[in-house]
């Protein structure tokens, strides 16, 4: 069985996109997709993915065949599929679009690492960007690095070291605990709040 798009918002636009979306992937399984199956992915009732799968069929993006009593096999039409590729589409733009922007951010404080003296980038933790912070450290000419051990990583900041702690990580609000002036946040610039200040 397919691993299911889990809905992490309560848009009825996104909540009917996940749906489309897991009946278009399931056509390759032997067993159909229940309803059931289809709620929990959604993160919606019973009756309230009924009533989507309803909308869906009367837009003419599904179509529903009874297999017997208790079971309906749903398949997604031409006009779905359709539809599935126009929201990609966009999806696909956006997301290009913010990772031009984050690039550009990302460039800035890697540039005004290096016009501070700092030699090594350390990303700390995973991140879905570290691809543009090693090529943004290539570009600079600075050394590249990555952790996941973030103890270990704050002990190893120093003059050198410029420390970029992953998306994943949140920003230290432990009481009275102020990390160095030679960190950044990678969850401020996804959040939208990246500052364009120079670094400290």
């Amino acid at each position: 069985m397919n691993v299911p798009v889990i809905n992490t918002t309560n848009s009825s636009v996104d909540t009917e996109f996940l749906i489309l979306e897991n009946i278009y992937s399931s056509l390759d399984q032997d067993t159909p997709l229940r309803q059931r199956d289809l709620a929990l992915v959604a993160g919606t009732s019973l009756g309230m993915t009924n009533s989507i799968l309803k909308r869906l069929a009367q837009k003419g993006w599904i179509s529903a065949k009874k297999l017997n009593r208790r079971k309906i096999q749903y398949a997604v039409t031409i006009d779905g599929i359709n539809e599935l590729l126009r929201r990609s589409y966009r999806y696909f733009k956006r997301t290009i679009r913010n990772i031009m922007i984050y690039k550009d951010a990302i460039d800035r404080v890697i540039n005004q690492a290096r016009r501070k003296n700092f030699a090594v980038i350390l990303l700390i933790g995973v991140s879905d960007l570290e691809f543009i912070i090693e090529h943004g450290c290539h570009n600079y000419g600075l050394s590249f690095l990555k952790t996941v051990d973030t103890a270990t990583a704050r002990q190893a900041l120093d003059e050198k070291t410029f420390g970029i702690f992953a998306e994943t990580i949140p920003e230290n609000r432990n009481a009275g605990k102020k990390d160095p002036a030679n960190t950044l946040y990678l969850s401020r610039l996804v959040m939208g709040g990246m500052p364009n200040q120079e670094l400290p």
